[in-house]
């Protein structure tokens, strides 16, 4: 059948039409489903049906199905989602080195970080992205905000030239990274919570370990500043656990940036501060195989802006 899938693939004329439905598909692959794929695409459920329609018949494959299951590739619609990946980078990087022959930069570089950089004390992101475009004015970034594991995977399959993102673990002899800032992460809960108003000095780690936790996805369940806390809720986000704290139901862990405007108005309080706060190392990512001028030039610009300890 594979074999079959690729003669039909290697002899279909590809043209700016094809293109655009191949990037469809790519998209709705990517979220997961036709109607997550909605907001990113700018179109209707119905607009992208009719386009994943046209492409399987472009194609003479059944790509996808749907059902009470959910979005499910098929075996040949794996195949093509990954030939559609390669094909994307090759016309990336065509474009970026012609571009670059020219004696400028262009092409489209895709960028992806995680969500709360623009709170940030130790990085100027908007900075970078304003120093990057007075060198680049010419390449067409694309940002992303995703979860650390979500932008891992894109790295690996293209989704993505550039990352800015946390630690997630080993690092793939895929990717490669360069510590650029480190982030303070403490123990927060909201002014709803039984412990809001309780003294430090009673917050052991018996009792800490007692409250509803609200963890990271991308975290190992495991101790925490020597807690082994009770996890009840999971998020990827910021934003994510920041609700799930307001609701007075859970405690949990937030970069201080990103709380400071919520303890300052009284709706958050942080948690035995001395003990309840570790620090997450940001890195700056890209495949190891040669990167594009633009994706090194992004790259410089966001390390030129951490911001210098006074």
């Amino acid at each position: 059948m594979i074999n079959k899938v690729r003669h039909r693939v290697l002899n279909l004329s590809l043209g700016d039409a094809e293109l655009r439905l191949l990037r469809v598909f790519a998209s709705v692959v990517q979220h997961g489903g036709f109607s997550a794929a909605q907001s990113a695409l700018g179109m209707t459920q119905a607009t992208i049906s009719t386009h994943m329609r046209n492409l399987e018949q472009r194609l003479a494959l059944r790509l996808c199905t749907r059902g009470r299951s959910g979005f499910q590739l098929t075996e040949e619609g794996r195949l093509v989602y990954d030939a559609a990946l390669e094909l994307f980078g090759s016309l990336e990087k065509f474009q970026s080195r012609i571009g670059e022959a020219q004696g400028e930069l262009s092409g489209n570089l895709s960028f992806g970080t995680v969500d709360a950089m623009i709170s940030n004390r130790e990085l100027d992101l908007q900075g970078a992205l304003a120093s990057f475009h007075a060198k680049a004015p010419r390449v067409h970034l694309e940002i992303d905000v995703a979860a650390p594991q979500v932008l891992h995977q894109g790295l690996l399959n293209g989704s993505y030239q550039v990352v800015l993102m946390p630690s997630v673990g080993s690092v793939t002899p895929h990717v490669r990274s360069q510590p650029v800032f480190s982030e303070v992460q403490k123990l927060y809960c909201a002014e709803r919570h039984q412990l809001f108003a309780r003294p430090d000095e009673e917050l052991t780690d018996a009792v800490l370990a007692s409250q509803s936790f609200a963890g990271r996805t991308y975290m190992l369940n495991e101790a925490i500043c020597g807690v082994n806390f009770t996890w009840a809720a999971a998020t990827p986000h910021m934003e994510g656990t920041l609700l799930l704290l307001l609701s007075g139901a859970y405690i949990g862990f937030l970069p201080d940036h990103y709380a400071d405007e919520w303890v300052r108005t009284g709706r958050l309080r942080i948690l035995a501060p001395e003990r309840m706060t570790f620090e997450d190392m940001f890195h700056i990512a890209y495949p190891r195989n040669k990167p594009s001028r633009a994706a090194e030039t992004l790259a410089e610009a966001i390390t030129e802006s951490v911001r210098k300890p006074r």
